[in-house]
């Protein structure tokens, strides 16, 4: 059996909304489903400390561990303290240090770049954005010198990382967990009355969707059920305020299961901007999970990966361009059931089991 070691620089959190905490423990749980011996080192400061020492300690005692694996924290390293205080500023690089000076592969996921855009700074104060900013770009000198591999969702983001060279980079996307039986029946059609569509997701700046509205007011035969966090609709409703059958709602983990049941087809369909040349959202893989062919704007970085595979439809970010496909789509069922088999065929490439398998097969 193979031992590795995990790393957080936050602690786990098995009741997790969002991506970013989510990820972390998907991908522990898929290194342990693939039958390795995995030796976490999480939590805050003071809990990774000490799991730093039992494990520098099995190593001089002739313990073989086969590779690292961390996932960075949407926060710089060194400010991930509750009080995100650098309270333990040598703490995980002098330990990827120790790693390579004996000779243990290092791999990372780093999570997301919003920091170089002009949006991060819309959302904190000059002084926060100035140290987040300093320590965020700590953190890349650091990946210079200690990493064998840096995984980012796609390779385009690296382009957005500044000062970087140096290191191999590859694709380590978000996946899905859910077997076949969580699958709906392929051979099923979308109701003749309604032709259900569903977003999951963030809502704001970058997650724009304005352009479906006319959509829903003039076509009695979709609904369209978005669901995301309150604070952000809250935010935004004015945008979507003149819609008159948007059904939204606040709903996520086993809590979304009947609503990706029902729904017919899951969308992307967003405002494209300069985030969007990299992004690949872990609804995506969630959408494949359930078997949703997906209608994706088309100049999205994921729209490649939707066209490739013929799991959706990518048209242009108008009014226009909806209306007519959703026209498409009812008259023309055959076409969206062939969507759906073309994701049963592609979806056991997608689960975080093969994302797992993917990171042994490049560090052991």
């Amino acid at each position: 059996m193979k031992n590795i070691i995990f790393h957080h620089p936050l602690p786990l959190n098995y009741q997790a909304k969002s991506a970013s905490g989510i990820r972390p423990v998907k991908m522990l749980e898929a290194f342990q489903k693939c039958g390795l011996n995995v030796i976490p080192i999480t939590g805050y400061g003071k809990e990774r400390k000490a799991a730093i020492k039992k494990v520098k300690r099995q190593v001089k005692n002739g313990v073989k561990f086969d590779f690292v694996y961390s996932e960075s924290s949407t926060q710089p390293t060194l400010l991930t303290e509750k009080n995100h205080l650098p309270l333990y500023p040598f703490l995980d690089f002098n330990f990827f240090n120790f790693c390579k000076k004996n000779d243990i592969k290092i791999g990372l996921f780093y999570r997301d770049i919003h920091w170089v855009f002009p949006f991060y700074d819309k959302r904190v104060s000059l002084w926060k954005s100035t140290i987040a900013k300093f320590f965020y770009k700590y953190d890349i000198k650091q990946y210079r010198k200690y990493l064998s591999v840096l995984y980012l969702p796609s390779t385009p983001m690296s382009s957005y990382i500044p000062d970087f060279s140096g290191v191999i980079t590859k694709e380590l996307p978000p996946a899905h967990s859910l077997s076949e039986k969580s699958h709906k029946d392929e051979t099923s059609h979308f109701p003749e009355k309604k032709l259900n569509l569903l977003y999951v997701g963030g809502l704001g700046e970058i997650y724009q969707m304005q352009e479906i509205v006319p959509l829903i007011n003039q076509n009695e035969r979709i609904s369209f059920t978005l669901c995301t966090r309150k604070e952000e609709w809250e935010k935004n409703k004015s945008h979507y305020k003149e819609t008159k059958s948007i059904r939204v709602i606040h709903k996520s983990g086993t809590e979304l299961e009947q609503e990706y049941q029902t729904a017919d087809i899951a969308m992307l369909f967003v405002k494209p901007g300069e985030y969007w040349k990299f992004a690949i959202p872990v609804k995506l893989f969630e959408y494949i999970g359930y078997q949703l062919p997906i209608i994706c704007s088309d100049e999205l970085f994921i729209a490649d990966f939707i066209k490739s595979n013929n799991i959706g439809w990518t048209i242009p970010y108008s009014s226009d361009a909806i209306i007519q496909l959703t026209k498409e789509i009812i008259d023309n069922p055959e076409s969206y059931q062939e969507k759906k088999r073309n994701i049963t065929k592609i979806s056991s490439n997608h689960t975080w089991e093969a994302r797992a398998k993917q990171v042994i097969n490049d560090l052991s």
